[in-house]
């Protein structure tokens, strides 16, 4: 079957084939599709999507739906992830499986609220107090939006932890010829339950430091306690320095390179040219241009490379290192002041390697032209 879709279009239909049962949501620019879309089908499935009072208000029906058992989502940009912000910290403190999708736009604040922009990448990492993991992933075209949005309820219920799913305007409100018999559909993964004749729960229990918890909901057979602060096990406040410390590390190592891409087989796209010394880094909808930069340049003979970096977060390092072996010189081109680039400079060895920035914060889309004439210098 072949569709005209957009990206939200897509989302949308990932959530509902991976299960969703929940979404809240506030109407935004231009994520507000998502939303309607999830009103418009959740019902036909048996779910229950809202339209909140505030973004602060979505997100914090997002956790309790989520720790009540059902797979939840939220939608939003930039302006509503900055109201996210502190409830993002308690998904994280209480280890809840959520799916947060993030249409960008040029900001900050309320910005150009109708164009594009990838100023979010670096905010949607560290845009809680902590510092904890979060994994991020980045489509590329309205197949991934689709594919992408499965693998990130995926991500979320094997890992507990709020993942993001970042978009942007371009990609999200753009329609595009879908051939549905070459889009992949990834096996669906449930959340692992606490087995119902338990005598006992400990909500936060682990074995080993990167242990994920036991789920059990809110209602069922087992008392749930859940609460922002430091805790035990038993989800009981914790003032002992030791076990807080246990408690941080567990949060921060149960999420790592190499876990997350288990799960998640698309962490980048390499096309590498035998013999190139320059190579192109991109993400989301700038790796679109950078396909077609780097396709014209082989046109004229220019030995080039090309990585597309599909998640974002945890930072796929061994990937990167690979693919600059043998690399002298990196272009960057990115819709903001210079964000993810500052990854690839601490990663690579820039006493080696020229690193060439391109950003651009115009509303508009990054040139094929603009990318072409830096890898020809």
């Amino acid at each position: 079957m072949i569709e005209f879709l957009d990206g939200n279009e897509a989302i949308v239909r990932g959530a509902i084939d991976a299960g969703c049962k929940f979404f809240a949501g506030y109407p935004i620019t231009p994520a507000t599709p998502i939303l309607l879309g999830m009103m418009q089908e959740l019902p036909k499935v048996g779910g229950f999507a809202i339209q909140a009072e505030d973004e602060i208000a979505s997100i914090g029906f997002c956790i309790g739906a989520s720790m009540a058992g059902k797979k939840a989502m939220t939608a939003t940009s930039g302006p509503g992830i900055s109201l996210y912000s502190e409830n993002i910290g308690l998904a994280i403190m209480g280890e809840t499986p959520l799916v947060i999708v993030d249409v960008q736009r040029q900001g900050p604040a309320t910005g150009s609220a109708t164009k594009d922009g990838q100023g979010d990448i670096q905010f949607i990492r560290w845009g809680t107090s902590g510092g904890y993991p979060i994994i991020a992933i980045s489509p590329t075209t309205v197949e991934e939006c689709y594919t992408f949005t499965i693998y990130a309820f995926n991500l979320a219920e094997i890992f507990r932890v709020p993942v993001f799913l970042v978009s942007s305007k371009e990609l999200s409100m753009t329609r595009q010829r879908i051939d549905w018999s070459k889009v992949e559909k990834p096996e669906i993964i449930n959340r692992k339950y606490l087995p119902e004749n338990a005598s006992e729960y400990k909500p936060y229990y682990f074995e080993k430091i990167d242990d994920i918890p036991l789920f059990s909901p809110f209602g069922g057979e087992h008392i749930v306690r859940y609460t922002t602060s430091t805790h035990d096990e038993y989800g009981n406040l914790l003032t002992t320095p030791e076990k807080i410390q246990i408690m941080m590390e567990h949060l921060d190592k149960k999420i790592s390179e190499e876990k997350v891409k288990k799960f998640f087989p698309h962490a980048v796209k390499f096309d590498p040219q035998d013999g190139a010394e320059t190579l192109v880094i991109s993400y989301g909808i700038t790796a679109r241009s950078t396909i077609e930069a780097v396709e014209l340049a082989r046109s004229q003979g220019v030995k080039v490379s090309n990585l597309i970096i599909n998640l974002l977060w945890p930072v796929p390092e061994n990937e990167i290192k690979k693919a600059t072996q043998n690399i002298r010189r990196i272009i960057f081109p990115e819709m903001n002041n210079g964000q993810y680039v500052l990854e690839i400079e601490r990663i690579v060895d820039k006493s080696k390697i020229e690193i060439v920035r391109i950003n651009q914060m115009d509303t508009t889309l990054i040139n094929p032209k603009k990318i072409l004439s830096e890898i020809l210098k």
